[in-house]
């Protein structure tokens, strides 16, 4: 009853929704850089939405299923095959034993999410599975995937009544509210901080009216942009303050730096805004060479666009209950 990791792809790892109430303890939250599409792959398999997918970066793996279960695939199109057919994105989708999943060629964005029924059976670190590469802490014994690995799964599918289950699920009509579709954005929407004020006029016009590149050296604790160069009225030493996903740092230099899913938990730098959290998924399929601009919106209107995103995902929750009702059905017993 697992997955064997026949070839483990560039960074596979897994995350949830991060190591939330420990930052005062120097523990990063860690957790998914696309909360939309993970979220979306629990729900298309039946789980909550807090339960750890896999998250995987660029170059997929190769996995070869042990036993029947139902799987989704959400967020990056990085040309997935089962059994070396083409595999549905946005669907619940049944595997059976011995079927191998694959990735091919990345079509579309940097990021994709695999959800499994009944989740994957991992020990969760100071409450969350989500995996922290540096510290070794969380998901798969602190690593990203490895060749050989082979992950329990909590809940498989019995096999009797498989093939009638697939078409019940396949009938089933998937309608994405608006506020969840996936989009590509030259524009990424930030909140001005507290120190843009800082700043001089000319740097807060470059920063919205300029095209920033994501460097090479970006990964999952921080996006290096290269631009405009943003810099300080007049230099300033300040005391480190916390941090949070989307914070836009500036170091000496004046590149500005995203903090991402990784990020530390207190940095010195000045920040000049914050990337609202609706555009938070859309930054994480972005990747290295991608260029990109900002616009200044209000925090008001951030958090309107955040409350809308809940309230379309509780829709989407409801509009899939009965996946959830047909995949408790076909449980294995123990």
């Amino acid at each position: 009853m697992s997955i064997i990791v026949l070839k483990p792809g560039m960074l596979s790892s897994f995350q949830d929704l991060g190591r939330v109430g420990y930052q005062q303890l120097g523990v990063p939250c860690s957790g998914v850089m696309d909360q939309r599409a993970h979220q979306f792959a629990n729900l298309l398999v039946g789980n909550d939405h807090d339960c750890a997918s896999l998250e995987i970066t660029l170059t997929g793996p190769s996995l070869q299923f042990t036993t029947a279960c139902c799987i989704a695939l959400t967020g990056a199109d990085l040309s997935a095959t089962l059994n070396g057919h083409p595999m549905a994105l946005n669907r619940p989708v049944i595997v059976r034993e011995q079927d191998t999943l694959s990735f091919g060629a990345r079509k579309s964005g940097t990021r994709s999410y695999l959800a499994v029924h009944g989740g994957f059976d991992l020990t969760p670190v100071l409450g969350s599975s989500s995996t922290f590469i540096r510290s070794a802490m969380g998901g798969w014994q602190g690593r990203a995937l490895k060749r050989g690995d082979q992950i329990p799964l909590c809940h498989p599918l019995a096999e009797d009544g498989l093939e009638d289950l697939a078409l019940d699920l396949w009938s089933i009509r998937i309608y994405l509210p608006a506020a969840l579709a996936p989009t590509v954005r030259d524009k990424i929407r930030i909140v001005p901080g507290s120190q843009w004020p800082d700043f001089t006029e000319a740097s807060r016009k470059a920063i919205v009216q300029g095209v920033f590149r994501i460097t090479p050296d970006s990964e999952r604790m921080g996006y290096r942009l290269q631009g405009p160069q943003v810099m300080l009225s007049v230099p300033r030493q300040m005391i480190s303050e916390a941090t949070t996903f989307g914070t836009i740092q500036v170091p000496a230099g004046g590149q500005p730096i995203i903090l991402m899913a990784d990020r530390q938990t207190t940095g010195g730098y000045p920040k000049i805004a914050y990337v609202a959290t609706v555009d938070l998924p859309v930054l994480a399929q972005m990747g290295p060479g991608d260029s990109l601009g900002f616009e200044v919106v209000t925090l008001d209107y951030a958090q309107a666009l955040d409350v809308a995103r809940c309230l379309a995902f509780n829709t989407l929750a409801q509009t899939l209950a009965p996946v959830r009702a047909h995949l408790l059905d076909h449980r294995t017993q123990p």
